[in-house]
């Protein structure tokens, strides 16, 4: 492997843990976040929700399968959530340097190289997640060079929303119903979700006047950071509701969608990041087992008289999504289009596309 330099990841209450390092040999910082799925670490690491965060697997066996190649259909990398890796570091148990899958064509410990990501191996993650969960979400940072200093950073006082979101509109061309993609983040797979479904698709930024464009339906994405520093988006949101036009908000799409209809956000105390996340659907007794990643939730006892939840979580109770009781405006705080995870409740697209006749 690589040679092994101890390198150390340092908590914001001063705990340490020393590990080795496998990925860039550079320091940084973030929110330390762990994520609890066995699979899927390309699709992960290129999500963009995870920008600014150092990540915990607490999957011990990481890197075995190595990397794919970047191929792309629709312009749109096919194995890979966007186009680089968004989060600040990667913390792993057992790296593992011997790769064998027969897509790969690189390891994982080259691809972080090649994004300059640090990463390290060697660390007790059944430990640092016990502490995450008793204590919370905390800042870390990763020790790599003793010689430059790095102070610790919470992301989520940032407009994490404007470092991924696309600069100019793009648009997807499939059939004649059309969405405008409010991208604060986008994952590929939602874009290749509309697709599939012959619905073409217009990716505008986050902070874009979309209002008076021809559309049929708005989709509001997933992202990073603290929903209400979005105040354009909770604001271009709240005129397009009162033209009664379908809109779906998925991940931090949902709280935006939330606040603009007049609910309240907040921080979890450790968020939801993993691929099997059981949801109830309120009012029936189906459970979907979902993929999340989320730090943040809305406050179901301030959602207004004509909203209800629609999912909530099966762990902890919290709000898994919401819709209104008579207009077409409802929002998953789960990600129905997977990549990584299971795809149970991809059935929520064809319902938005119903919803758009």
């Amino acid at each position: 492997m690589n040679e092994r330099k101890v390198v150390k990841l340092i908590l914001e209450d001063g705990t340490e843990f020393s590990g080795y390092s496998f990925g860039f040999k550079g320091n940084t910082n973030g929110e330390v976040v762990f994520n609890t799925g066995m699979v899927g670490y390309p699709e992960t690491l290129t999500d963009p929700s995870y920008r600014g965060q150092i990540l915990v697997c607490t999957y011990p066996l990481i890197g075995n399968y190595g990397v794919p190649a970047k191929e792309r259909v629709n312009d749109l990398l096919i194995d890979f959530e966007s186009e680089s890796i968004h989060c600040r570091g990667l913390i792993v148990s057992n790296y593992s340097n011997e790769y064998s899958h027969w897509s790969a064509v690189r390891s994982l410990a080259d691809w972080l190289k090649e994004e300059k990501i640090p990463a390290i191996t060697g660390i007790d993650t059944r430990m640092l997640t016990r502490k995450l969960r008793d204590n919370g979400t905390m800042l870390g940072k990763i020790i790599i060079d003793e010689k430059v200093t790095v102070d610790f950073e919470d992301p989520n006082k940032t407009n994490l929303v404007d470092e991924v979101s696309v600069k100019k509109p793009i648009e997807y061309s499939a059939g004649k119903k059309k969405i405008i993609l409010v991208d604060c983040g986008t994952k590929n797979n939602i874009i290749r979700a509309f697709l599939g479904r012959n619905v073409t698709v217009i990716r505008v930024p986050y902070d874009y006047d979309f209002l008076n464009l021809k559309a049929d339906g708005v989709m509001i994405s997933n992202g990073p950071g603290d929903p209400e520093l979005n105040t354009i988006t909770i604001e271009n949101t709240k005129r397009i509701m009162k033209k009664n036009s379908p809109v779906l908000g998925i991940c931090l799409g949902s709280q935006i969608l939330a606040l603009a209809a007049g609910a309240d956000t907040y921080k979890l105390k450790y968020g939801h990041r993993g691929l099997n996340q059981p949801c109830n659907e309120m009012g029936t007794k189906r459970s979907f087992i979902t993929s999340q990643n989320h730090g943040y939730a809305v406050r179901s006892d301030s959602l207004p008289q004509d909203w209800r939840e629609w999912f909530i979580n099966d762990n902890d109770g919290t709000n898994e999504g919401l819709l209104h009781i008579s207009k077409p405006f409802f929002a998953a705080q789960f990600h129905p289009e997977a990549s990584p995870g299971p795809d149970d409740s991809e059935f929520i697209f064809d319902m938005f596309v119903r919803a758009m006749e």
